[in-house]
């Protein structure tokens, strides 16, 4: 059976703000593991005003701190951000806070523009060193060896599960190589899924922390009571991802009742594109899309995310979305 949990994106809503994005945030996850999701992830961007989860651990220790048993982590750091070292001492503080409980998912990507990764004192270059950074993190998570001169504490010996995110084939092949689960942000980047999942599961060799391939893959649901009102929801999610695709991201906007009306043919075209892989409706249609998605990735592991305006109806698409996820 396969298994499900959520992304969540911390969205700032026209008239919110950042605290109540992160409480809601917050309520979304305990939701999550009430409802019987695996996981619950949030991720990093920068330079986002519509985004929460800038400072990611700082957000996952408080969504840990508010939850019992889901697991929680990165989906994911950024890693060229970032000096390894650090991301295993925030991750093994997480750890031994909620031991047993903590995923990091690494990203090559900087999840930003050149000016903010300037900002943040990396550059794009960085990503260049993301499988030797990838591999001293590893060193850094575990058990510390004799003449070790430089140990994160804590961190060293937590053995935090990595995972490796992506949105192309590069990562697919470092996952494959290093024997790590890999997770394709199909969400917001369809194209190359189905080569990316070929190329992980041909490629893969079995390591201490993974005997045999383990894939997961996004995918984009919004679900209500009926069809027409899940679309409607949609348009929230829509006109974000236009903002992206146009250069200029802000807060997350309310629904409309036509798309048409605050979007132009070649944005709904942009949209679309990033809809490939997506299930929006009702219970019955929400589960017909998921079993469509299982069955063509044969994926281990779904990660359903989808930003709404609403609190109530984010919680109410998650409490749908698990009564259509159950039994896949």
């Amino acid at each position: 059976m396969t298994a499900f949990s959520v992304l969540d994106l911390s969205p700032i809503v026209e008239g919110g703000d950042a605290r109540r994005a992160l409480l809601e945030t917050t309520q979304l996850a305990r939701d999550a593991e009430r409802l019987g999701f695996t996981r619950f992830w949030l991720a990093e961007h920068h330079n986002m005003p519509g985004i929460a989860s800038a400072a990611t651990a700082v957000a996952l220790a408080h969504v840990a701190a508010n939850t019992q048993t889901i697991r929680v982590g990165s989906g994911g750091v950024m890693l060229p951000n970032h000096a390894p070292m650090v991301i295993a001492e925030q991750f093994g503080t997480l750890e031994a806070l909620h031991p047993g409980r903590i995923d990091l998912g690494l990203g090559r990507a900087p999840g930003t523009d050149g000016a903010t990764a300037r900002a943040l004192r990396r550059y794009f270059e960085a990503a260049d060193q993301f499988p030797r950074d990838v591999m001293e993190l590893q060193a850094f998570l575990a058990d510390p060896v004799e003449g070790q001169r430089v140990t994160a504490w804590p961190g060293a010996g937590s053995k935090v599960p990595i995972w490796l995110l992506g949105s192309s084939l590069f990562s697919a092949e470092l996952a494959a190589q290093l024997g790590l689960p890999f997770a394709f942000a199909s969400h917001f980047a369809p194209e190359m899924l189905l080569q990316a999942l070929r190329v992980y599961r041909e490629g893969f060799r079995p390591s201490t922390q993974l005997e045999r391939p383990y894939a997961m893959a996004a995918i984009n649901v919004i679900a209500a009571e009926t069809d027409e009102e899940a679309r409607r929801l949609s348009t929230s999610m829509q006109q974000s991802f236009a903002a992206v695709v146009t250069g200029k991201p802000g807060r997350l906007k309310p629904p409309v009742d036509d798309i048409a009306a605050v979007l132009d043919a070649r944005q709904i075209a942009a949209v679309q594109s990033r809809l490939t892989y997506a299930a929006i409706g009702g219970e019955a249609t929400v589960r017909e899309k998921l079993a469509e998605f299982i069955a063509l990735t044969g994926v281990d592991e779904v990660m359903v995310t989808g930003m709404i305006h609403d609190l109530e109806a984010r919680l109410r698409s998650l409490e749908i979305t698990a009564k259509a996820a159950k039994g896949l």
